[in-house]
């Protein structure tokens, strides 16, 4: 499903503005992904919007086009042990500020998907809930987040058949728990998660 009109470039006017977005919050195995990308002022894509609004197929054919426009782009990552040690809002901020910290371009703002984020640096930053179907940036972030995160699950799933990760991409199914149950977890599954 495409928005009806190109979502706006960025929150802010005239200004670099980073947008970011996480992936893999609420699964029960793997990493989280966070993604941050400035595009160019007044950048229109009419393809772009959340990522969960569009096919895998128009996911993995717009991260090119993302990472061939933008600005500055960089993906990072929280593990499931830090997940489990610092707790999963707490992780998915942490892989923020490493996609942040791995930019090329030093942002004058930050846009954030959700409603909780912590300072980076002094750089100033608002929270946009549902951003990522309201600000291309924050949507860019977003496809970049998920199609880099499903990559990395389609490795572990060969690493670690069974669990039907090259399907669930680790999310919580009947059949991920029902595997979890039969086969016991792995050194990707997130302990402190109900996994049953």
């Amino acid at each position: 499903m495409k928005p009806e009109a190109p979502l706006p470039t960025s929150t802010v006017a005239f200004m670099l503005e980073a947008g970011c977005d996480e992936a893999g919050r609420g699964c029960l195995a793997g990493p989280v992904c966070a993604a941050a990308v400035i595009l160019p002022d007044g950048y229109t894509n009419p393809l772009l919007n959340d990522s969960k609004r569009l096919t895998q197929r128009q996911r993995e054919a717009l991260r090119p086009v993302i990472e061939r426009d933008a600005v500055a782009w960089a993906v990072a990552w929280a593990t499931n042990e830090e997940i489990d040690e610092i707790n999963i809002l707490n992780a998915s901020i942490l892989a923020m500020h490493r996609a942040l910290d791995a930019l090329d371009v030093t942002p004058g703002h930050i846009a954030v998907d959700g409603n909780r984020f912590k300072p980076y640096r002094d750089i100033a930053h608002v929270t946009v809930v549902k951003g990522d179907g309201k600000y291309a940036n924050i949507a860019a972030a977003s496809i970049l987040a998920k199609t880099h995160r499903d990559e990395w699950m389609l490795r572990a799933s060969a690493e670690y058949p069974g669990y039907g990760w090259e399907d669930n991409m680790g999310y919580p199914t009947r059949a991920h728990r029902a595997a979890i149950a039969e086969l016991g977890t792995t050194p990707y599954h997130r302990l402190t998660f109900s996994l049953r």
